[in-house]
């Protein structure tokens, strides 16, 4: 068993898998690079190419739009669904029967994501993790092979619609597109102005984004249940602990190895393309276009990821990254959460109200330093408790009592 692997709870009743949570601590990266030009300005908001962006700005953006955008929220969906088997097998050491559980669990996500959106960030995820997340209670009892193919099936149906929508613009007048582009951007002064104003006119500005992000809950819904499928069968597969031989070890090395680049193959283009239609010169009538054929090549670029972290992790300097990464990726729910509040206090009324004042480039160099900051800050918090601020709250719903927090596990030789 290798050091990069597994640690040892302190109760010595679970395992946890440290690669798991420095993927989790990887994703952080991601979804900071993502949310933060959202949380700064309307045009990162809406996905919308600044027209006064400056070229630094555009090749910034160009970059985030290619490797980040689309790739880690599915990270952390395929996470998601790893660890539904991590928590049946925690009810079943317990005897408790798993479906309260998971249902408490929901119901305490749902909750986190409703203030999360309201008071920091409207574009939450964890309420989309809470409803969605009851599929995979209803297939938790499902075989290996049936997630795989559902996963393969949610992919190809919501590709397919997704892929439909995106060829409208094309299809459009340019007059049409004019009175579509107009009616986005005539409201960014409004939401300027709400965002650089008191702490109530942000709440207002937050609750007024919920139904945008609701409406497009029906198009991407369907990767995020694929990547919770996806995750649900490799947890069932136990393809991220240990292998129990080497034959089996040297089989799994060499098809992560095939998944990376092959992933990589079909990913990139995708994002290249994306960027092309956001900040290129393909314009605003492709950007739409653009957005679908970056969301249905995602999950490859994102298994590509999810593979080269573990082909990294399991060298023999991966025990240091997995140091670093880890317990970022322990309290990944609060370092989400911690996210929102920095950006808001940065952006918005709250703090210093730097709504639409800062291009990419800047917004981008802050987000770099704040994961940074987390890794420090996490690596120090770990060191003596097992759950960050949120996990705990949330473990004392799921569990209907308050959990140990002791300090945390260290990893074992």
């Amino acid at each position: 068993m290798t050091a990069a692997t597994t640690a040892t709870d302190v109760r010595g009743a679970r395992p946890r898998i440290a690669e798991v949570d420095a993927l989790r601590g990887f994703a952080l990266l991601g979804i900071l690079l993502v949310n933060a030009p959202m949380a700064a300005g309307p045009y990162g908001l809406h996905g919308i190419a600044d027209p006064d962006a400056s070229s630094l700005d555009r090749a910034v953006e160009a970059v985030v739009q290619t490797f980040v955008t689309g790739k880690f929220f599915l990270l952390f969906s395929f996470l998601f669904g790893y660890s539904l088997t991590l928590q049946l097998e925690s009810a079943a050491r317990d005897g408790a029967g798993p479906v309260p559980r998971l249902l408490r669990r929901s119901l305490g996500l749902f909750a986190l994501g409703a203030l999360h959106a309201v008071l920091l960030f409207s574009g939450d995820i964890l309420m989309t993790y809470a409803v969605l997340g009851l599929v995979l209670v209803a297939a938790r009892g499902c075989s290996p092979g049936a997630a795989r193919t559902a996963a393969l099936i949610m992919h190809g149906c919501a590709s397919a619609l997704l892929l439909l929508v995106g060829l409208v613009p094309l299809l459009m007048s340019d007059a049409e597109m004019a009175a579509v582009n107009a009616g986005v951007t005539d409201g960014f002064p409004a939401l300027v102005a709400a965002y650089r104003g008191d702490p109530a006119s942000v709440v207002a500005a937050n609750a007024g984004l919920l139904p945008e992000v609701l409406l497009a809950l029906p198009l991407m819904g369907g990767f995020v249940v694929t990547a919770f499928l996806a995750g649900l069968y490799c947890g069932k597969r136990r393809l991220l602990s240990d292998a129990p031989d080497a034959a089996t070890a040297r089989i799994r090395h060499r098809r992560t190895r095939l998944v990376c680049l092959l992933g990589a193959a079909v990913g990139l283009p995708g994002g290249v393309f994306a960027a092309l239609t956001a900040v290129g010169p393909l314009g605003p009538r492709w950007e739409l276009l653009g957005h679908a054929v970056n969301t249905v090549t995602a999950p490859a670029l994102t298994a590509a990821y999810v593979c080269g972290m573990l082909l990294l992790l399991r060298t023999a300097r991966g025990a240091r990254v997995t140091a670093l990464l880890a317990p970022a990726g322990r309290m990944a729910l609060t370092n989400y959460l911690a996210q929102s509040l920095v950006l808001a206090l940065v952006f918005t009324g709250y703090g210093l109200a730097l709504y639409d004042r800062l291009g990419t480039a800047a917004v981008t160099l802050g987000a770099l330093a704040l994961y940074a900051a987390q890794l420090a800050l996490s690596a120090r918090l770990m060191s003596t408790r097992r759950h960050g601020p949120a996990e705990w709250l949330l473990r004392t719903v799921t569990l209907a009592r308050p959990p140990r927090d002791r300090a945390a596990p260290r990893a074992s030789a």
